[in-house]
């Protein structure tokens, strides 16, 4: 079950846990979702972005077409920060660093994403180092465009893919954690209503 951290007449905030999709799928075994439950308690919830399955954190929603279309045009003009942790799988050696790479869907093997630098759109990635472990680094993520799966595919790219990644990872990396450990830590919008910036923040649970 989601876990509402914030609500009020036209935003609510909530911390999505891993395997559960943020809106319902296709077929009868993927019809449960974040959204829906959201909707059982505030009827006129409505998406305003999303989150992979695999991934846990936070995640908006506005209450109405006004505050969604509000909460919309904040995440496409890029006035929406933000952050996630993640664990990867061996030592990054930097502190600090940003990857830019364009990103497009790998059509065949949908809905796998990869590196395309003739047709890809292009995607960017800040990162900084939070604790270095054995084989394994902790990292804060900023992904500055919104590419789907666009931080997974970062970081494989720069040969540290995220530990429990069953999309993207080898297996080794894949198998080492039993989820994706990544989460969606801080979120920062304009409200809806007032337009002033309000911070939601949520501990990784790894």
């Amino acid at each position: 079950m989601a876990n509402i951290l914030h609500a009020d007449e036209t935003l609510v905030v909530i911390d999505k846990p891993s395997g559960l999709l943020a809106v319902p799928g296709r077929g009868e075994d993927r019809r449960g979702s974040a959204w829906l439950q959201v909707q059982a308690l505030y009827g006129d919830a409505r998406v305003v972005h999303r989150l992979d399955m695999s991934t846990s954190g936070l995640m908006a929603f506005g209450r109405g077409a006004a505050a969604q279309r509000a909460l919309s045009m904040a995440f496409e003009r890029r006035a929406v920060d933000k952050r996630y942790v993640a664990i990867v799988a061996g030592t990054v050696e930097a502190e600090e660093g940003e990857i830019d790479l364009p990103l497009l869907v790998d059509w065949p093997n949908r809905p796998r994403q990869h590196v395309d630098h003739a047709h890809g759109k292009p995607s960017l990635t800040r990162w900084r180092v939070l604790e270095r472990m054995a084989q394994r680094t902790r990292l804060e993520l900023e992904p500055v465009t919104g590419r789907s799966h666009q931080l997974r595919v970062h970081l494989l790219a720069i040969g540290h893919p995220i530990v429990g990644d069953a999309l993207y990872a080898p297996a080794p990396v894949r198998d080492a954690a039993p989820r994706l450990l990544l989460h969606a830590c801080r979120l920062t919008l304009p409200h809806p209503v007032h337009d002033e910036r309000v911070m939601f923040e949520c501990a990784a649970p790894f």
